[in-house]
């Protein structure tokens, strides 16, 4: 990716994210690389932080949970996800 999203044709946004597990809460931190560094509250155990992602990017990007899915990255800190639905400007989030 150029940079840590991408519109597809479709409409749907590939998001890039860092993602910081075991945080105080979660939220933006900016960029890290070319992927939007999220510091998330839960830990990295049994998928809570990628749940708490998904909870987190559907509430950002004003969607339903169902519209927000993990493409790659489930036990790494660099993930991939797709967002569909949402007319909300990526770069008004960092």
């Amino acid at each position: 990716m150029a940079s840590w999203h991408r519109r597809e044709a479709d409409g749907a946004l590939t998001l890039a994210i860092h993602a910081q597990p075991g945080a105080k809460k979660t939220e933006i931190a900016g960029l890290h690389g070319e992927a939007l560094k999220v510091r998330v509250a839960a830990p990295a155990l049994e998928d809570r932080a990628n749940e708490a992602l998904i909870a987190f990017l559907a509430e950002r990007f004003e969607v339903p949970k169902r519209n927000v899915t993990l493409l790659s990255g489930h036990k790494s800190r660099e993930k991939r996800f797709a967002v569909s639905g949402s007319r909300v400007d990526p770069e008004t989030l960092n």
